[in-house]
């Protein structure tokens, strides 16, 4: 597209499980974006709650509201996400874009999201958010550093939430799915696998410093900001038990990426300033590494 006179058709991929207190808000601000059409597809984890009853009343007279079959249980945000990829038919769409269940969009997240992806000539968007708890704190999480050669196999481009793809690169990375259905239970962070499929195959992604949602904060969030000590101690367990490693060696497995050979500390050591965006969190690599830590 070219332009707006006809708006973007977006399908948007919303997991959901045990969200009974956040649906109605989170859909409402979804349904209300301006200047796009968009079709919500809803799949429910098995849950404890009327997740799946209430979703299913609230879709039964909005057109735009589809909810898949219910029953599996994913067992995390993940499984449930490349569940809605697999299953979803999103081929006749411009974007897909993901959403959490308990999050606030601005109503022109979607819109804004597309007109970046048209100006920077990319596949794919993400950005900052606004983190905010129920007491009332908000903070600007800044995922919008420059990206580095190779950050891409290291971290995610920020919340998923915020990720607005384009339909025919997300096609791709849906037939890479089926053929490497091995791996798929391994992969704990779906943007995390995303955003390395993209980026390992040349497509474009701009991450925006404008945030254009709020990202809920709570005891039930599955990865969170990166805030206070215990985050951070809890964030370099990973590292120190091998989860990350583990994680950015099945990635290289699902992208087949062999060159540079990130299974080599030498050469994990000497492209250290390229595997992470933030400059701490390269000194903080390259010590790990340096160390035998990683």
């Amino acid at each position: 597209m070219s332009d707006y006179t006809n708006k973007p058709k977006i399908a948007v991929l919303l997991a959901a499980y045990n969200g009974m207190d956040y649906f109605q808000q989170q859909l409402e601000t979804i349904l209300y974006q301006t200047e796009v059409d968009i079709k919500i597809f809803i799949s429910v984890d098995l849950s404890t709650d009327n997740s799946y009853e209430w979703c299913q009343q609230f879709s039964d007279d909005k057109t735009a509201v589809s909810v898949l079959p219910y029953g599996e249980r994913f067992g995390g945000a993940a499984a449930n996400f490349f569940r809605l990829i697999r299953d979803v038919d999103f081929s006749d769409f411009d974007y897909v874009a993901l959403a959490d269940q308990d999050d606030i969009w601005m109503e022109d997240k979607l819109i804004s999201a597309c007109r970046q992806i048209q100006k920077q000539g990319v596949d794919a968007y993400s950005s900052n958010v606004i983190a905010f708890w129920q007491k009332g704190t908000e903070l600007l999480v800044n995922k919008a550093q420059p990206l580095r050669k190779y950050d891409h196999y290291f971290e995610a481009a920020g919340p998923g939430c915020t990720y607005v793809l384009s339909t025919k690169p997300l096609l791709l990375f849906k037939q890479q799915m089926q053929l490497k259905q091995h791996l798929m239970a391994k992969i704990a962070l779906h943007d995390w696998l995303i955003y390395a499929f993209f980026r390992s195959n040349n497509f474009q992604w701009f991450i925006d410093s404008d945030a254009r949602m709020y990202y809920r904060q709570h005891d039930n969030n599955q990865v969170g900001v990166n805030r206070g000590w215990a985050a951070l101690i809890k964030r370099l367990k990973l590292f120190i038990t091998g989860w990350h490693r583990q994680q950015v060696e099945t990635i290289l497995d699902f992208t087949e990426t062999t060159i540079p050979n990130f299974r080599s500390k030498t050469v994990l050591l000497k492209n250290c300033n390229q595997l992470r965006r933030v400059v701490s969190d390269r000194i903080i690599l390259f010590l790990f590494i340096l160390f035998g830590l990683y």
